[in-house]
C-alpha cells in the first residue's frame, strides 16, 4: 500500500475523507498539510471538523511517517479541515463540494458563480438563477467553494 492509501484508511476509521496531502513551504520551513472534511451531511451541509479529531489524526498518521516519510529532511506534519472555502484543483474535489457554492473562472477570464449541482466525467455543472453552466474541467483556470455570510 502507499503512504497515501494508508493516511487514508486512518482518516476514514475516524469517519472522515482526506480531502487533500500536499507539501507546502512556508518561512523557511516544509509542511505536509493534511485536509480532511467530515462525511456527514446536515440539513444539506457538510459538517465540521473539531479541532480535537484534527488532534487525534495527528497522533494517528504520525507514527505512518516516521516509518514512511512523505519528503526527505526535516518537516512538520499539519492536519486540519479544509475548511468552508477552499481550492478546488481536482475533479475529486469537485465531486466531494456537490451542493455547495463555488466560484469559477474559466475559458480566459469568464467567471462562473453558483451551486455545484453535478460532476459527469470531465464536465462540472454550475447551476445559477435557474440556469446550469456546463463547464469542460480543463478549460477552469481557478475554482474554489465559498460561504454566503
Amino acid at each position: 500500500m502507499s503512504l497515501q492509501s494508508d493516511i487514508e484508511s486512518v482518516i476514514k476509521s475516524v469517519g472522515l475523507e482526506l480531502y487533500d496531502a500536499v507539501v507546502v513551504s512556508e518561512n523557511d520551513e516544509t509542511i505536509y498539510r493534511i485536509s480532511v472534511i467530515s462525511t456527514d451531511i446536515e440539513d444539506g451541509k457538510r459538517k465540521g471538523v473539531s479541532l480535537d479529531t484534527c488532534v487525534d489524526l495527528t497522533h494517528l498518521i504520525s507514527p505512518l511517517l516516521d516509518v514512511t516519510p512523505p519528503v526527505s529532511g526535516e518537516y512538520r506534519l499539519e492536519v486540519g479541515t479544509a475548511g468552508i472555502e477552499r481550492k478546488l484543483s481536482s475533479i475529486a474535489h469537485y465531486k466531494k463540494s456537490i451542493g455547495e457554492k463555488v466560484s469559477l473562472v474559466h475559458s480566459g477570464k469568464e467567471k462562473t458563480r453558483g451551486t455545484l449541482s453535478k460532476v459527469e466525467g470531465s464536465k462540472v455543472f454550475v447551476e445559477s438563477e435557474g440556469e446550469i453552466t456546463e463547464i469542460e474541467f480543463n478549460d477552469i483556470t481557478k475554482a474554489k467553494t465559498y460561504f454566503e455570510w
